[in-house]
């Protein structure tokens, strides 16, 4: 008898067993897939074949991974790239070809299981391992984040600095944005917020010390460049 069968089959005159299934789909992930840059009708199953269409399915789905993507590259990860950068320059540089199949690998499953199952993390954890367990993802993961947004802030402060502008307007300005993103209720909305700031990441500045410089002539060393 397949395991099937024995599930469905009554167990001493009672019901038959049935399984319990909480972790499933609710009305805020069905529907239309409404990205920041595009939009997947829940009838739209039609296969890609051109690559322009293949590229419109990826804009309306590849911002979640912009995001999260980015949002690793904060001002504490930048703090650390530079004290890494400035003690070993580019001697560790291949230590990233050991983490890339790593983080691909974790990545990947972390994909599969939510696109198998529908919904997020946390309901996953309250499901499989119970209330506690649960319950202790989420504050763990609260904590975290409220301790990843004062860096986050410092970093805001510093930057302003850097640029000349006040500091503490600049950072209630940053957290009304913030606030005002996250409180509209949608997710396309808070999600091209996001974009906005990712495509802001994308522009380095660098600051040359002319005062520092030296001349090209033989066996001269250019001057140290500030560090933005």
């Amino acid at each position: 008898m397949s395991m099937k069968k024995a599930a469905a089959t009554p167990t001493q005159g009672g019901p038959p067993a049935q399984r319990q299934e909480s972790a499933v789909l609710d009305t805020a992930h069905t529907g239309d897939i409404q990205g920041a840059l595009g939009t997947i009708r829940v009838e739209d199953t039609a296969a890609r074949t051109q690559l322009s269409a293949k590229l419109l399915t990826l804009l309306a789905i590849v911002g979640p991974g912009l995001i999260v993507m980015v949002g690793d590259n904060d001002a504490g990860a930048f703090a650390t790239y530079t004290q890494a950068g400035q003690n070993y320059g580019t001697h560790l540089l291949w230590t990233l070809l050991l983490l890339v199949p790593v983080l691909y690998v974790n990545q990947e499953m972390v994909l599969r299981l939510g696109a198998v199952t529908g919904v997020g993390h946390a309901r996953l954890i309250l499901e499989r391992f119970g209330k506690f367990w649960g319950a202790f993802s989420v504050i763990d993961l609260f904590l975290l984040n409220a301790l990843t947004l004062i860096t986050e802030f410092i970093g805001i402060s510093l930057g302003l600095s850097y640029l000349g502008l006040p500091k503490i307007p600049g950072v209630f300005v940053a957290a009304l944005v913030v606030v005002a993103a996250s409180s509209t209720g949608s997710f396309r909305t808070f999600e091209r917020a996001c974009l906005v700031l990712v495509a802001g990441s994308l522009v380095i500045i660098r600051r040359w010390d002319m005062s520092r410089t030296t001349s090209s002539f033989p066996g001269s060393r250019p001057g140290p460049i500030c560090p933005p």
